[in-house]
């Protein structure tokens, strides 16, 4: 018997990584020696791991360098309309080994590094996630850039470099702790200072009506310091650039001021300014008022905005001579995406520079605004929406009170004019809040400013339209779009499981990676014995590689054979963690009460932040790891059952918990998750989806067929009707009787032995006040779930229909996301052309 191949070698006959040319490698072990002379200080003559990753990641990244130039060249030349996503998340994760991939140099550095006695993953594994988001809205800002270099479209992803992002999670005592994340703290190899691009960025001060129009004056400066990453396309040497802005203190900060003595304690202060840019709020789906975060929207966007203008007015390649100075012209060469309303500071922001510093006419300057701005939503959630005080506001920005006030005035002009005596519309549709503390609803803002407003799945799309923006899709229905979300096959399939992304490969080609939709051709292969034993190989892989992993780091034996069942999201309540909760109480319980039975074995998994702020959420994930206790000790359950919490859930965690995944659970209310993005990565991977008809899964059951998905619960009519009549907790809780058990085994102790009370809260929420109905899907969640079970025990059916799902997934790539937003919103359009490779040049 052949013995079995090492990684490595597995790694070498997989096509998608690239050809590894002998020449390639020998130039590549030169480079990177170069590099690691240089790395290593003269008084260290040993290297250590971190050593050797940064020199390969110089080494990879001087592959990047010719052809970013050459692509910004490019743009400079043909002078396309650019778009700016701007956004306060770029949630990116690791680079290197994206950057090999769409790079074709995969093969290549493993060999190399193999010559060189190094493990490629054990490099990998040296760096640090960029964690610049919380959750699906950074992660979706990422996966759009990386799909606007592969489509060859002049993008820019413009937000913040924060010092510190999405904390890291660790859990002591079962509850959740936070820990700093000082990505930074050894360098960062991706990203390159621009200072020569720096910007000033005003707050506070006050207006003043001159003959020349109005000044802002008495301001105080903050600096805005750009870092440039690289976005490499897919193998199309396109490059495009990430710029993320640092805040930096004046040389003179506080000091024009200062009094005798005053000098050391005035350099101390420049913190203040700095710590624009610290760190990330670590809320999701949550708007906390603070000023530190209107600072921060603000920042961004004003330096955002001068950056913008600047490229608009320049001529030549590297230099500074204006020759633009028609505004008119700005809608055709610029788009600006709002993602969400966290830089929706960049409409009054833009008709502040167009009416006071380059002096147009305001309807002129309102007409431009329009033309240029778009905004995606990503909620419904009324917790979620920024609404920002007014006396904020005239603090710390008062050019821009001025200015909104005005956009309202003339908004609500024309609302009279088109519904003349309706005053509660004009309440409704007004961008102030009245009632209270006044407030801006920036959401408001943000349709009004902009010409192109959208939803993230159909289903939102059609709620925003009906709810939410109602009177505002009255009044302009052409404005309301949608555009579902996707994810980029690159990252989410040819990188995270190269075995899956080559027996896909060898049946349709490689196309598929560059035009998803190829991916229905896979529907010829449901019935192909070879296909599916191939398929299932590579699952089964992928769970024995995860399964290690899960031993070393939570001492838990894993039966690799049970049912990978995985929940990672952030931790809400809408998301209804809990109610899976209540389905790993009841199978156990149904273990527990028949423990001769055939029993489908599961390890459920869940992983998650929880926002340091969200009691309820806190309390959550300590239900889960109490349940773990109890389930994970009880030998008459065996290997039946595990329940695991992923700790520190994060991009790097995905890319290992999906490729082995076999259930993936999507079950929120109806109505209440926009798109979701998780649930299409795990169906690109294999995985089956047990959900609602909620946010994305409504399509991807469309596309796949509803008899390939595991579909249960209230649709949307039926939670409004529910919500309508009233929702009675207490009456699902007296009819059900394995409900009942379940919470009262956890409202009793059963799962807190030391402190009985310890989720007193939690049931007081479920049979009280909950929002999200747990109780009303948990029957129909029960049934499904028995589906899922029976259709488990018979691998071949389960792998046709997770072909059947693959299948399906072609809509979902954010290429066909980017290509709507591109022809249909920004008025650009993509390219499968590639750029010459910097040495044909």
């Amino acid at each position: 018997m052949s013995k079995p191949l090492s990684d490595h070698d597995r790694r070498k006959q997989i096509s998608v990584r690239g050809l590894a040319g002998t020449e390639n490698i020998s130039a590549l072990k030169t480079d990177f020696n170069r590099h690691l002379h240089f790395t290593l200080v003269k008084d260290r003559n040993v290297a250590t791991r971190r050593d050797y990753f940064f020199a390969l990641a110089h080494t990879v990244r001087e592959h990047l360098i010719g052809r970013w130039i050459r692509t910004q060249q490019h743009y400079y030349e043909k002078d396309p309309k650019r778009l700016y996503y701007i956004s306060l998340e770029f949630y990116m994760g690791r680079t290197l080994q994206n950057t090999m991939v769409n790079l074709a140099l995969e093969n290549t550095c493993d060999e190399a590094m193999y010559q060189l006695g190094l493990d490629m993953e054990e490099l990998e594994d040296m760096e640090e996630d960029a964690g610049l988001g919380n959750g699906g809205l950074g992660r979706l800002a990422a996966c759009f850039l990386d799909s606007m270099a592969s489509l060859g479209l002049a993008g820019y992803g413009y937000g913040i470099r924060y010092e510190f992002g999405i904390f890291n999670q660790k859990i002591v005592n079962g509850w959740q702790v936070e820990e700093a994340d000082d990505w930074l703290r050894f360098g960062n190899p991706w990203e390159k200072a621009r200072p020569e691009y720096m910007r000033p960025v005003q707050f506070y001060g006050r207006t003043e009506q001159t003959p020349d129009g109005v000044k802002w004056v008495d301001t105080q400066t903050v600096l805005a310091l750009p870092y440039d990453t690289p976005v490499p396309g897919y193998r199309n040497n396109y490059v495009n650039t990430m710029r993320l802005w640092s805040a930096k203190a004046p040389c003179d900060f506080n000091l024009k001021d200062f009094n005798v003595g005053g000098y050391i304690q005035a350099v101390l202060d420049r913190n203040l300014a700095e710590n624009i840019s610290r760190v990330l709020y670590p809320n999701d789906n949550f708007f906390e008022g603070k000023e530190l975060r209107l600072k921060q929207e603000y920042f961004v966007v004003s330096a955002t905005l001068q950056d913008i203008i600047r490229r608009f007015k320049v001529s030549k390649f590297g230099s500074r001579e204006i020759v633009r100075t028609d505004f008119s012209k700005l809608p055709d060469k610029v788009a600006i995406q709002l993602n969400d309303t966290h830089p929706a500071m960049a409409i009054p922001e833009l008709m502040r520079i167009l009416v006071d510093e380059e002096k147009l006419e305001w309807d002129m300057a309102w007409d431009v605004c329009v033309r240029t701005c778009a905004y995606t939503n990503h909620t419904v959630l009324p917790e979620a929406l920024e609404r920002w005080p007014v006396d904020l506001f005239a603090h710390l920005l008062p050019r821009h009170l001025e200015i909104v006030y005005e956009i309202n005035r003339r908004h609500l002009e024309r609302v009279a004019k088109m519904f003349p005596g309706d005053h509660d519309r004009l309440c409704r549709m007004s961008l102030i809040e009245e009632g209270g503390q006044k407030r801006i609803n920036m959401a408001h803002m943000s349709i009004v400013g902009s010409h192109a407003v959208n939803g993230v799945a159909r289903i939102h799309s059609d709620i925003l339209k009906a709810t939410l923006f109602k009177d505002f899709y009255e009044m302009e229905p052409t404005k309301f779009q949608n555009k579902t979300n996707g994810i980029t096959p690159r990252r989410w399939l040819v990188m995270c499981n190269p075995g899956l992304a080559e027996v896909i490969a060898e049946r349709i080609g490689e196309e598929f990676i560059r035009d998803l939709d190829q991916l229905q051709g896979l529907r010829n292969f449901v019935n192909d014995e070879a296909f599916i034993r191939d398929v299932a190989k590579v699952k089964q892989e992928n769970k024995l590689k995860f399964a290690v992993h899960l031993e070393e780091h939570y001492k838990v034996k894993i039966n690799p054979n049970s049912m990978f069942d995985i929940q990672v999201k952030r931790i809400h309540e809408y998301k209804r963690q809990l109610l899976n909760c209540l389905h790993i109480i009841t199978y156990y319980n149904r273990i527990k009460k028949e423990p001769n039975k055939q029993w489908t074995p599961r390890t459920v998994m869940i992983g998650g932040k929880a926002a340091p702020g969200y009691h309820t959420a806190k309390m959550i994930i300590r239900l889960i790891t109490a349940i773990g206790e109890v389930v994970n000790n009880d030998p008459v359950v065996g290997d039946r059952l595990k329940v695991i919490f992923l700790e520190n859930y994060r991009v790097t965690l995905a890319e290992r918990a999906i490729p082995a995944a076999d259930l993936s659970q999507q079950i929120s209310t109806a109505g209440t998750e926009a798109s979701g993005t998780g649930n299409m990565k795990f169906m690109l991977n294999g995985a089956l989806t047990i959900g609602t008809m909620d946010g994305a899964n409504v399509e991807m059951a469309e596309e796949a067929g509803e008899e390939n998905f595991f579909i249960f619960g209230m649709r949307v009519d039926d939670v409004d009707a529910m919500e309508k009549k009233g929702y009675n907790a207490l009456e699902y809780y007296n009819r059900l009787p394995e409900l009942k058990q379940a919470i009262d085994q956890i409202a009793g102790g059963f799962f807190s032995p030391k402190q009985h009370d310890l989720f007193k809260e939690i049931v007081n929420m479920l049979m009280n006040h909950d929002r999200y109905k747990v109780f009303a899907d948990y029957e129909d969640y029960m049934k499904c779930q028995e589906k899922v079970n029976a259709l488990y025990k018979n691998p071949k059916e389960w792998t046709k229909m997770v072909i059947q799902n693959i299948a399906g997934c072609g809509k979902f790539s954010s290429d066909r996301t980017i290509t709507e937003y591109a022809r249909e919103i920004w008025g650009m359009e993509p390219t499968m052309e590639s750029l010459p490779a910097p040495d044909d040049m």
